[in-house]
């Protein structure tokens, strides 16, 4: 197969509106995760490129016509900016799949018609940003303001890349902020064409940075910043600790965390087998398991479990793993080597705990990062394989009684993302639901996301949600306003 390489002509740093080398001249390598041959080199923005960055948006916010804009016109240039990203969709498309191993009609489908709907969400909700009327107990009007919170730092992980870009800058915009964004550095090519095509929508220059470079630099150096107002970061927990801890250390500015998960898909006897293997598979193996949200606990009542197991191995039979530009395909390569030898070295683990490997468990292909959907059973509660973040296509099986066995074994983990339960009974679904400690419980159903459902997790999950309207609320300070009332007819 002749592999598909589109152009790539975005490589720079994206600073007040221009693409400019990285102050040190320096550049990174992305890769191909077919091959892990080198796609381009792109600048790796460091700390001085940072403080150039964050220079830029604070004179947009302070001094430039974002925020002074009235909400239905920043509405109107983000609505223009959908439009673009839609007409360069294909493009785009390319871009994703290459740089992080994804199959092309998903993508297309999914990142890129989910970036867009984001995009026009926030758009609508850029002019409905209202404060309160107070009803105080003395001779005071008060009323709150809900004000723009300067200068945010976004940095944002390599498994959705284009999502994750608009789940945080559309919010980011509709409130009237300026903002700094750090991709990944194994997949930063769709952001720097977003920059492009915002400077075309007529986002004013500064408004969005973007800055390639790596996480202990780049990140380090928006996470610590004196002048960055607000951090939100999507990426795994240990890295939501250092983003926490230079708050802490600095500014003490407000962050907003997406981090791991370990979520629990539970089965109850009464569901339907087909309906309930699918969802676990694509709960598992969609994106190669590269996901925040990948079920990777799947709990099966006694009575279910059998034929699941039976009709899971059956499906598995026909799932394909290659090249994520054949549309036959199911599942492509994991990001990077790096991650590629991680997920393998857990499918390891698995094996020497004495789980049984039902389906996969090797690495597979000629070049490239690819592994073979993986599926355990026999697999206890203790095991890492099922209380670690894999991040990779592997699913557990476990078996279980009672629904407050299933109750309680779901929530014994430090995580609390979200959460997954198949039952055709209203009264179990209802008690599963308020007992799960997650941020998102879905019944029959699995990554039912979308741009009016807020999404973010509790515990070592992190906490602050992207999507829905609450999604605003980071990039919102909240203000009081008080003066005195003088013979007032009425209070």
């Amino acid at each position: 197969v002749s592999l598909e390489m589109p152009e790539i002509r975005y490589t720079r740093l994206f600073i007040n509106g221009a693409f400019v080398d990285a102050v040190s001249g320096k550049t990174l390598e992305t890769r191909d995760p077919r091959t892990g041959d080198v796609i381009a080199s792109i600048a790796e923005g460091d700390k001085e490129d940072v403080d150039l960055a964050v220079k830029a948006a604070r004179e947009a916010f302070d001094h430039g016509k974002w925020p002074r804009m009235p909400g239905s016109e920043r509405g109107r240039i983000m609505m223009k900016y959908a439009d673009l990203v839609e007409q360069h969709a294909e493009e785009l498309t390319l871009l994703e799949s290459l740089d992080a191993g994804k199959p092309r009609m998903a993508t297309r489908a999914v990142d890129l018609g989910t970036s867009v709907r984001s995009l026009r969400y926030f758009a609508g909700a850029a002019d409905k940003i209202h404060g309160e009327t107070l009803k105080m107990s003395r001779q005071f009007q008060g009323h709150t303001l809900r004000e723009p919170i300067g200068v945010a730092g976004l940095i944002i992980p390599w498994n959705f890349p284009a999502i994750m870009f608009f789940s945080k800058v559309a919010p980011a915009l509709a409130a009237g902020c300026t903002m700094v964004v750090k991709p990944a550095e194994q997949t930063p090519l769709s952001a720097l064409y977003f920059a492009h095509l915002a400077k075309q929508a007529g986002v004013p220059d500064g408004v969005i940075n973007v800055i390639t470079g790596f996480g202990p630099t780049a990140g380090a150096a928006i996470a610590s910043h004196m002048d960055v107002d607000m951090v939100s970061f999507t990426g795994s927990t240990s890295v939501g600790r250092l983003v926490m801890e230079a708050s802490a250390r600095s500014n003490l500015k407000p962050v907003s965390l997406e981090l791991g998960g370990k979520s629990p898909l539970i089965v109850f006897d009464d569901a339907d087998v087909d309906m309930a293997v699918g969802l676990a598979i694509s709960a598992n193996f969609f994106n190669k398991g590269e996901a925040c949200v990948a079920a990777s606990r799947v709990y099966l009542q006694e009575g279910i479990y059998d034929g699941f197991v039976k009709k899971l191995a059956q499906r598995m039979e026909s799932w394909v793993v290659g090249d994520p530009f054949d549309p036959r395909v199911n599942q492509g390569p994991q990001v990077d080597k790096v991650q590629c030898e991680r997920v393998l070295s857990y499918i390891d683990h698995g094996k020497r705990e004495g789980a049984t490997v039902l389906t996969g468990g090797k690495p597979c292909g000629q070049s490239g990062y690819y592994i073979e959907p993986t599926v355990f059973t026999d697999v206890k509660d203790d095991m890492i394989i099922a209380k670690e973040e894999i991040f990779g296509p592997v699913m557990c099986l476990m078996k279980f009684r009672t629904v407050e066995e299933a109750i309680a074994r779901a929530n014994d983990t430090r995580y609390g993302l979200a959460a997954g339960v198949v039952t055709k009974d209203i009264d179990v679904a209802n008690r599963m639901t308020r007992s799960i400690r997650a941020g998102v419980v879905w019944v029959n159903c699995y990554f039912a996301m979308d741009s009016d459902c807020p999404f973010g997790g509790r515990k070592m999950s992190g906490f602050g949600k992207d999507d829905g309207m609450h999604a605003l609320d980071k990039f919102l300070a909240v203000k009081s306003v008080v003066t005195p009332v003088y013979d007032s007819p009425w209070l």
